[in-house]
């Protein structure tokens, strides 16, 4: 596989296949494609807000002559930063899972959660900062309602792009609900939506570690060279075995420790990240075994208080060099749970 670099902007995959990459591929900073063939296109995932869908489109239709006028889009997931772009094709196809339409409903209802957060935070203390940090203060989020999709399908569907089939492949719930894969075989290149999170820290929600497995396995049978994940470089087939490698041991982490009889955040600061070092958004480990200890059984700690043990662990990493895990000092682990306790 190629060595494709990982800068912002359109990468040409050859073959008709595009991705468009948002270094460091953090919260908020997804990836999309563009399938063409024939004079026909077709764009997988918009992404957070309009002014960032907008500079993609602008840089598509400058490079890519069935670019400038796209009628189709897949949504891969009800996440926002996967969907909110949408408001720039009024009038596309806009086409999801059926999982993914109730979601983005979901999402997009006056009481959600993280909405509220979002445009409350001043309300939530560390917890709203944090959200308002890493999502709210970058992106137009909540601007404007979604636009929803139009056509959906309850597991599989198959689309033409000119001479070109490509297989859609709904795998959820995993990540989300709906997550779909977008599969071209002709050119071996697949679009994972969030499915894969490359050499960036996954949030896993409780109960679906097996069906990620699973989704993973199934992307391992198939005949694939090029993999554009939802966040993170370009990679292939390898890229997919390790976030697989992520999910089983981190589970597997978590339930020793909670077996132990640790609390989550305890667990959390006790589990070597050594094979996924220096890869962002790292204080989601902290929600993601608090999902593991609630599917072991536990009661799960509130939104809110995960959200403040987040942010108060990204701002300790900020202030230094500090890893945990056994190269850190118990001394060193101690000193940063009783930050996060306070």
């Amino acid at each position: 596989m190629p060595a494709w670099p990982y800068t912002k902007g359109l990468h040409d995959l050859g073959s008709g296949g595009f991705a468009w990459l948002q270094p460091d591929g953090g919260y908020g900073y997804s990836n999309a494609g563009l399938i063409v063939d024939s004079g026909q296109a077709l764009l997988v995932d918009t992404l957070f807000d309009v002014p960032l869908t907008q500079e993609m489109l602008d840089a598509m239709g400058r490079s890519i002559p069935e670019a400038r006028r796209i009628d189709r889009v897949v949504n891969t997931h009800a996440h926002p930063d996967h969907t909110a772009g949408n408001l720039l094709l009024e009038g596309a196809d806009i086409i999801a899972s059926d999982a993914t339409l109730q979601e983005m409903r979901q999402i997009d209802s006056p009481g959600n959660p993280v909405a509220e957060l979002l445009r409350n935070w001043r309300k939530y203390g560390e917890a709203g900062e944090y959200l308002h940090e890493v999502m709210g203060s970058r992106f137009q989020v909540h601007a404007a309602p979604q636009l929803m999709p139009t056509r959906t399908f309850e597991r599989e569907l198959t689309l033409d792009v000119g001479a070109k089939e490509v297989k859609l492949l709904g795998v959820g719930p995993a990540h989300s609900r709906g997550d779909t894969l977008v599969y071209v075989p002709r050119d071996r290149l697949l679009f994972t939506g969030d499915i894969l999170f490359h050499e960036v820290h996954p949030l896993v929600m409780p109960g679906a570690a097996d069906a990620w497995i699973a989704a993973c396995d199934l992307i391992d049978e198939w005949d694939i060279d090029v993999v554009v994940p939802g966040h993170g470089p370009i990679t292939d087939k390898g890229g997919v075995r390790k976030l697989r490698e992520y999910l089983v041991y981190f589970r597997a982490e978590a339930r020793k420790r909670f077996d132990a009889g640790m609390d989550y955040k305890e667990a959390t600061l006790d589990i070597a990240l050594d094979a996924f070092h220096g890869w962002p958004d790292e204080e989601r480990i902290f929600a993601t075994v608090n999902n593991f200890y609630a599917e072991f059984g536990a009661k799960p700690a509130p939104m809110t208080e995960v959200l403040q043990t987040s942010g108060r662990y990204r701002r300790y990493k900020s202030s230094g060099c500090r890893d945990h895990g056994p190269s850190c000092s118990m001394q060193h682990r101690d000193e940063l749970l009783a930050v996060l306790n306070a």
